[in-house]
This record gives structure tokens, C-alpha cells and sequence, in this order.
């Protein structure tokens, strides 16, 4: 099994769910005059045409589907379209089926006044239907930009269909261990929410990006009229990392998806092997007048892969060939197809050698890139250009015959460009573009030899049944964060039982202190912050039952940034984040203070306060190089916003069991243990590091509700 995620370019047009399927703009039912033509015709976008239900006995002479600029069916204006395979032959026999037709590239559903089945041999309309003047097609719409927390930001998102989102410019640090795309029902992000794949197809924590514009398809049977939020969600600790509404107002009126019109991607697509040392293949799909391909290969950082015609009609020859050169940036992870003559066996030097076409002319790279990858070590690019020769550099991809072809790999240059290759086409190798779908390569990872084929590059359309119910939302079970790997902890003090002598704590919020922090404390991996008890890094507290203790809490109070807002609780649970937990995970969950229960049962947490951070030296060492936690410290800032802070009471008693937790009431594992004793006869083997302590007396009230 070959390893590797394959990039995935599917050109979806559009969505929404309604009482019947939706499947576009209606535009009216077509007029049944000759061989049983009949079936609804919509519009899917300015280019795409969907008749529902279509019937023709396939018994006329030449009959084509037609769309025309004059003001009834007639050849004056008329112009020819493909059928929904992309074929050019008279139209078959159907039976009741749904048909996806696309314009040609100059025509747009404005510029045209009839749509029409049209028998050619004899002039003769068997059936059309008018095109209004004023038709508002489905277009895409633009909703609100991404802003939050580590980094996430991007221009206006767009829903390009009812399952695609079109992210521009999008960034993120990468810094959080469990960062997901994330769409849910309301307004906001939860755990109820259900994770959607990256633009490589993965569910993988999300990598860093940096202004990179991507396009995310939804699962399923999941449309944006099922949702009511995207953004990002970090989903081991329930944080929400910046998101948009989707205003089901604004996209009323936006495509619907190939899966609503009742297709779905051909199962199989080509592929052959071309050097099987480096994995490297070829995968296309021939879509209407263009062909779609995907280049793959285990590279080198540096190196490039090249694909294409050969200059000898005969044979495979490097000389006057027309190739694609692609390859990935390892650093950036950047993509690039670029359109190259192969002028001579050389490096490119003036108009000579192998030369990107625009070298020889303006506007001649005839490549357009749609996607680019870099997964387990193989560089995935993917490209489309015309099966037609565009200018007199290129040559064409013949799909009705057998033709020659030619592949290299090699280092590039300085200057970004190829250099001589290790590996070339040795003798001669031809490929027919215009096959049957065959799929002659090694399944990829993850691919039951006996299941589901490898994912299209391009669709290719067949029927598919179309479910009858909306799909439900179903949320993910939320993940246990990876365990951490073992490295010694800093030694941080616990708060001995007779300390402080006030019974006073502060909870604020603090970094994690890298790889000794809480990680190698806990055993578990932070997202980034985590509680400070008095100063001290997520402190073991000692507490004596029957005595009182106040926790002055300073982890934010605005819960519309839930970033920015951690209650303070105190529970039985290791884990916290009692708030996004299900009825199931609650079952045993007791909390001893830290919240009130309201009349109708609810629980309103009530550590709530002003947020107070310790902050790093941004300018100073990273937290790993410090040899202690209090060398560490030392470099920490306490800032704190403006209002005040929250205050909880707590006495432990006789039914409190011997170890507990402090924990934020909204997300996991951000605090650590409490140990409850019945007397207080340890002696301070070491003393603990405390802040000043300065608690105004309108603070010492009786806050939390002991359940």
C-alpha cells in the first residue's frame, strides 16, 4: 500500500434543503412536443443547467441539447452543448434522469433566451423552455471573516456552494495540539459541532498557515442550511479559536452541490505508474474540453516532477515535447504547475533549452493549478489545462487514440527552474487519455483492496440516490489529548495545608511552561494556558476539612470570547470542562464549588472575574531553556484587564474525598490536584513561592454553591 493523502479536486456547483430537493433556480418545466420529451429544467449557476427527471425515447435522428440567443428556438444564434458526460454524440435514450449541463466558456445563463432539445437534421424543436431576461441565478455569497485567537484570520469567506467554503488568505499559528475546521447548529462553536476535513481531505490537527487560500468541502450529506457556524475549534480542550455565522438569509439563493443534483463522483479514475522507486503517478480525468491531472511523487526537497506529450508523435521524445513541471515547496508549502517546451535537452538559457512557454511568449502558460499538497512525504499537485493545443507551444491530449508521453525528475535550479533530470521516460511509453476510467496503480493508504476505490480527481457523473431527510448533525465523541511525552517537570512547590495563613488563593491564568510545564506535571498536553495558583504553575494545594477557603478567581467573565473565559470550579473530575460535557460524561461528576444551580436545574458557574494573565517576555528565552520553574517565573508579568475579580468560598468536609481537582468550568484540562486531609501536621519542607496577597473585604462573601 502505497502511503500519502490524495489531493482532491472536485468543482462542485452549489446547495440548500428544502421540503422537495433543492436543485437550483426553477425555470420551468420544458414543453413536451416531440418523442416524450419532458422534465424540469433549473438554474445551478451563471453556467450550469439541471434538468430533473428528464425523458427522451432517443428515437430522433440528431437531436442535441441546444441553448440560443434569439427569441425562440430556431439554428439562428443557436449554440451546441455537450451532453452531461462531456460527449458530442446524439443524445441517447433517458428515462427519467437528472442531467448537469455546462455552457461553453463564452456564455453565461444571462446571455442566453431559450434552452431546448433539437433535432439538427430536420430543424425540429422536441421540447424547450424560456430563459427570463431578469433571472437572478444562484451565485455564490460572501459571509463574515475569521478573527480569534493563535493567529486565526482570513478575508471574507465564501460559500461557493451549499458543501464548499471558499476560505481566502487564511492564517493560523499552529500552536494548539487539536485545532479542527468546525461547523455546528446556532450561532457559536460547541462540542455539539462536528469537524470537517482540511483542503487535503484529513481531519489531522491543523498544521500552520499563512494567508493561504483554501477550499473545504462539507461531509456527507451536510449543507450550509444545516448549520448555522464555520471556524475554528479546538476540540481536546473545547476552545473556540475564531469563527463566522452563516446567515441562512444570505445564502438562499447560492448553488446547489453535485451530491443535491443526485450525482456524485465517478468511482474510478486513470492512473498509471511511471517510476515506481519514487511512487510516482499519473491520475486525470478528461472534464468536457479540458483534462484534469494529478501529479504524485516521493521528491526531495528541491526536486520536480514533470509530465506531458512528447515531441515525436511516434515515439517518446524530450525534444519538442510540451510537459508540465510541478513541485511543492517544503518550506511554505507552496504549489506550482507550470507549462513548459522542452526546446532542447539543456537547461534554460535566453529562448533556448527546457523553458517555461512564457519565456518564449506572454500569456502562454496554458496550466491553471487547483491544488498542491505535501502529506507524508509525497508532493501532490494537481492542474488542469485544454485538451486542446492553446497556443503553438503546446500540443494536444488525444482522447481517441493512443499517444506518447514523456516524465522526468530532477533538481531545480536557483532560479526556480528544472535542471537535468535522474530519472526519465526510458523507451517509449503511451497512454489513451480518452479510456474507460482504469485505475493501474497501487491502492492508497488506508484503501481496502476489496472497498471503496481511490478518490476522483475530477467528477465524472453517475447516478446516485438522493436521501430523503436532512442529515442529522451528529457531534464527534470529543478526543483525549495525546499523552505527553516523558520529560522531567520542574519542580514546583506544593501549597502546604498550613499555608496560606489567610485561606486565601488567587486563581489566574499563565502559560504552560513548555515541555516541563504542565505537560510533563499532568501527563497530558496543554493548549497553552493553564491555572496559576498564588503564582505557582498549577500547584498540588493541601486543604484540611472543616476549614474555609476563598479562591479569588481572575480568569476572564465575557463568555462570548470563550478563549478568554475559564470559570473556576472545583470538582471530582480530572479533566474538567464540565459545561461541554454530554448527560453521559456528567454521570458521577460531582463539584464541590464554583457554581449555583438556577430554579430550572441549570448550573451558572460563579468563579467568574476579571481576566489576569501571566505573561511571558515576548523578546526573552522560550519557556524549555529555563533550568527552573522559578527562574521561569521570574521572566512572568502579571497583567490584568480591568473589573474585578470573582470570589468562591469552599469549606471540604467529611463527604469530600481525599483527592479533588480545581478546574475551568469551560474547557479541559487546564488545572490540577487538591489534596484534602483531615489535620494539618505536615511541616514546610521547602517554602512556597507566593505573590503579595490583597483582598478587599467586600470580596470575602459567600459565592459558591457546594452540590
Amino acid at each position: 500500500m502505497r502511503s500519502g493523502v490524495l489531493a482532491v479536486v472536485v468543482l462542485c456547483i452549489g446547495c440548500a434543503l428544502s421540503a422537495e430537493r433543492y436543485v437550483g433556480k426553477s425555470l420551468g418545466a420544458l414543453t413536451q412536443l416531440e418523442h416524450g420529451v419532458r422534465g424540469h429544467v433549473y438554474a445551478v449557476d451563471a453556467r450550469t443547467l439541471y434538468i430533473q427527471g428528464f425523458y427522451y425515447d432517443g428515437e430522433g435522428p440528431a437531436a442535441y441539447f441546444y441553448v440560443g440567443t434569439s427569441g425562440a428556438p430556431s439554428a439562428t444564434g443557436a449554440t451546441r452543448l455537450r451532453d452531461e458526460r462531456g460527449g458530442t454524440n446524439p443524445l441517447r435514450k433517458y428515462r427519467g434522469e437528472g442531467v448537469a449541463l455546462a455552457l461553453p466558456d463564452n456564455l453565461t445563463l444571462k446571455d442566453i433566451r431559450w434552452f431546448a432539445v433539437w433535432c439538427d437534421e430536420y430543424a425540429v424543436n422536441f421540447g424547450d423552455v424560456r430563459i427570463p431576461r431578469d433571472l437572478e441565478y444562484p451565485k455564490p455569497a460572501k459571509v463574515g471573516a475569521l478573527r480569534g485567537v493563535h493567529g486565526v484570520s482570513s478575508d471574507p469567506v465564501v460559500v461557493v456552494d451549499a458543501q464548499t467554503l471558499l476560505v481566502p488568505n487564511f492564517s493560523y499559528d499552529g500552536e494548539a495540539p487539536d485545532a479542527k475546521f468546525w461547523v455546528g447548529r446556532g450561532s457559536k462553536p460547541s462540542p455539539a459541532g462536528v469537524r470537517i476535513p482540511d483542503e487535503n481531505g484529513k481531519e489531522a490537527p491543523l498544521r500552520r498557515y499563512d494567508r493561504k487560500t483554501i477550499v473545504l468541502t462539507l461531509p456527507g450529506e451536510l449543507t450550509v442550511f444545516d448549520i448555522g457556524h464555520f471556524g475554528v475549534w479546538c476540540e481536546a480542550f473545547t476552545v473556540d479559536f475564531g469563527h463566522v455565522q452563516l446567515p441562512h438569509d444570505q445564502l438562499a439563493n447560492v448553488p446547489p452541490s453535485l451530491k443535491m443534483l443526485g450525482v456524485s463522483p465517478q468511482s474510478k479514475l486513470n492512473c498509471e505508474v511511471l517510476y515506481d522507486d519514487l511512487a510516482f503517478e499519473v491520475r486525470w480525468a478528461v472534464a468536457g474540453d479540458s483534462i484534469v491531472l494529478q501529479l504524485v511523487s516521493k521528491l526531495e526537497d528541491g526536486e520536480y516532477m514533470s509530465f506531458g506529450i512528447s515531441g515525436d508523435p511516434h515515439h517518446s521524445q524530450m525534444v519538442g515535447g510540451d510537459v508540465a513541471v510541478a513541485w511543492v515547496d517544503k518550506s511554505t508549502l507552496k504549489g506550482f504547475a507550470v507549462d513548459y517546451y522542452l526546446d532542447a535537452k539543456s537547461q534554460c538559457a535566453g529562448v533556448r533549452g527546457s523553458c517555461p512557454d512564457e519565456v518564449f511568449g506572454d500569456g502562454t502558460n496554458s496550466i491553471r493549478l487547483l491544488n498542491a499538497a505535501l502529506v507524508n512525504g509525497y508532493s501532490i499537485v494537481t492542474f488542469q489545462r485544454s485538451l486542446k493545443a492553446a497556443d503553438e507551444l503546446d500540443l494536444p491530449f488525444l482522447t481517441n487514440a493512443s499517444q506518447p508521453i514523456i516524465w522526468a525528475v530532477g533538481p531545480l535550479n536557483s532560479k526556480n527552474e528544472v535542471s537535468y533530470h535522474h530519472h526519465f521516460t526510458k523507451g517509449d511509453k503511451f497512454i489513451e487519455f480518452g479510456r474507460p476510467p482504469v485505475w493501474n496503480c497501487p491502492m492508497p493508504e488506508g484503501e481496502d483492496e476489496h472497498g471503496e476505490e481511490p478518490p476522483p480527481v475530477r467528477p465524472e457523473v453517475q447516478r446516485k440516490p438522493q436521501p430523503e431527510e436532512k442529515p442529522a448533525i451528529k457531534p464527534n465523541p470529543v478526543p483525549t489529548p495525546k499523552p505527553a511525552p516523558k520529560v522531567a517537570p520542574w519542580e514546583i512547590p506544593p501549597i502546604q495545608c498550613n499555608e496560606p495563613e489567610d485561606g486565601v488563593f488567587y486563581a489566574q491564568m499563565g502559560p504552560t511552561g513548555g515541555k516541563q510545564g504542565y505537560p510533563a506535571i499532568t501527563g497530558h498536553v496543554g493548549w497553552g494556558i493553564s491555572w496559576y495558583i498564588n503564582g505557582l504553575l498549577i500547584p498540588e494545594i493541601n486543604v484540611v476539612r472543616g476549614r474555609k477557603y476563598t479562591f479569588v478567581t481572575e480568569g476572564g467573565e465575557d463568555a462570548s470570547q470563550p478563549a478568554r473565559y475559564h470559570p473556576f470550579y472545583i470538582t471530582n473530575d480530572p479533566v474538567g470542562g464540565y459545561f461541554h460535557k454530554s448527560d453521559q460524561e456528567k454521570q458521577g461528576i460531582e463539584i464541590y464549588a464554583g457554581v449555583r444551580r438556577s430554579r430550572t436545574g441549570e448550573l451558572i458557574p460563579t468563579g467568574i472575574g476579571r481576566l489576569c494573565n501571566w505573561t511571558p517576555n515576548k523578546d526573552g528565552p522560550e519557556a524549555d531553556e529555563y533550568p527552573s520553574f522559578g527562574a521561569y517565573q521570574r521572566s512572568l508579568t502579571l497583567v490584568c484587564e480591568q473589573g474585578d475579580p470573582g470570589v468562591i468560598t469552599w469549606t471540604p468536609d467529611k463527604h469530600t474525598p481525599d483527592t479533588v481537582y480545581y478546574q475551568c468550568f469551560t474547557h479541559r484540562y487546564l488545572g490540577w490536584k487538591i489534596n484534602v486531609v483531615d489535620e494539618c501536621d505536615a511541616v514546610d519542607s521547602e517554602e512556597s513561592r507566593v505573590v503579595e496577597r490583597v483582598v478587599a473585604p467586600d470580596l470575602l462573601g459567600e459565592e459558591s454553591v457546594q452540590q
